[in-house]
């Protein structure tokens, strides 16, 4: 505690200095946090996505993601009851939903246009949340009317065929025998995804409505939700290894636009906080470099009363030490009032391409990135200073003690 305190005196002894240096290092940090802060955010909330769009992990028949379908379904699940039992029972096991993907054609009677269908289960609207945006009626539901087909459409699909809600279409898609059916449906609601090209092309009928359209019993997937997104990896290995038939596929094998994003910012940032990083050690060493010159005539003293040359750059490095220290604190302190401030303020983010929506500026205060920023900055203060430190102690006596 004595050199500690002896460090701290001799920081305060150029007191514009050393807060020169300080808030440069306050600064480098706050934008380090704030930035890797906003990417946190964005990973988190691009994982959510695509976890809650297709289940935290889907299981497939072995060759559905690898080959593609002669006929639809040709390498679609049969017999899923046993399997959705079983997995049901599982206690971390939110819920079990069936899928099936198709197209075709879709008409109002005088118009056609290609459609991207999902035939789901209504329970899915409510496992998954508000992942739609309804615009007009209302989502596919349990409740609705049983003798009739029904279906929602992308709002650019339905402006397209200039259809509202309670309108008729028809969609027709080729079977699993390779055969051509059609069949008409009620519209229930328009919604938007927030994606201009998936709201011109895609649409959602109910499970049922979907299998009898395409003559089948069989399903395209199966997505599996937990409660703890965190359990993927390990619940997704135990069940591989009970089952070799199938194939379980994790969120992020599935998450194109994430991994993008992540691979994008995570140059960026890196980027920018290694510029950061740099300015931080060129700034410290500025102020160390200047410091040992003034006190060059001093280290000459210590030395010849006796004192090694070890102990000397130790001075200098727990000075330099303590002002990143202090510098990274601050910073901090400035990020987490900076991530505090955006969510009272509640900016959004303009909508990043291929998106009509925007989203919130938000940022996620990590302790364990500020831990690991913390310790970076000490040890490039500590770098900086051993340099300057070792140059100026290596002098002899003498020479110090003549310094000017």
């Amino acid at each position: 505690m004595r050199w500690i305190s002896f460090a701290f005196f001799n920081v305060c002894r150029n007191g514009r200095r050393s807060l020169f240096t300080i808030l440069v290092a306050a600064v480098a940090v706050a934008a380090i946090l704030t930035t890797s802060g906003f990417a946190l955010f964005t990973y988190q909330s691009l994982a959510e996505k695509a976890a809650r769009d297709e289940g935290n992990f889907i299981i497939t028949h072995q060759k559905f993601l690898k080959e593609e379908e002669d006929t639809p379904l040709q390498y679609g699940l049969s017999d899923i009851e046993k399997l959705i039992a079983q997995l049901e029972t599982d206690e971390g096991i939110k819920s079990v939903l069936p899928r099936i993907n198709f197209n075709g054609l879709v008409s109002n009677g005088e118009k056609s246009s290609i459609f991207i269908g999902l035939g789901v289960d209504p329970e899915e609207f409510m496992v998954k949340g508000p992942f739609l945006t309804m615009l007009e009626g209302k989502a596919l539901s349990n409740f609705g009317n049983e003798d009739e087909a029904e279906v929602v459409l992308g709002k650019e699909l339905a402006r397209n065929l200039k259809v509202t809600v309670g309108d008729y279409i028809t969609l027709m898609s080729t079977t699993t025998d390779g055969a051509l059916n059609a069949m008409d449906f009620t519209i229930r609601g328009i919604y938007t995804t927030g994606v201009p090209d998936l709201d011109k092309r895609q649409l959602y009928v109910k499970l049922s409505d979907a299998q009898s359209l395409l003559y089948t019993e069989k399903v395209s997937s199966l997505s599996v939700y937990l409660f703890d997104i965190s359990k993927t990896q390990q619940t997704v290995l135990d069940y591989q290894k009970r089952d070799q038939s199938l194939e379980f596929t994790h969120w992020w094998k599935r998450a194109f636009y994430y991994q993008s994003v992540k691979d994008l910012y995570n140059r960026i940032f890196g980027l920018l906080g290694g510029i950061m990083v740099l300015l931080v050690f060129f700034s410290i060493s500025n102020t160390m470099a200047m410091t040992v010159s003034e006190r060059t005539r001093e280290i000459g003293t210590v030395s010849a009363m006796g004192s090694y040359q070890w102990e000397i750059i130790r001075n200098f490095v727990l000075e330099s030490s303590m002002i990143g220290f202090i510098g990274a604190a601050l910073g901090i302190v400035a990020s987490a009032f900076i991530a505090w401030g955006l969510v009272y303020l509640g900016l959004e983010m303009p909508p990043p391409p291929g998106s009509n929506q925007g989203y919130p500026l938000t940022i996620t205060f990590s302790w364990e990135v500020a831990g690991i920023v913390l310790l970076t900055m000490v040890l490039v203060c500590v770098l900086a200073a051993l340099k300057a430190a070792y140059k100026g102690s290596s002098k002899s006596i003498t020479e110090a003690l003549s310094h000017v």
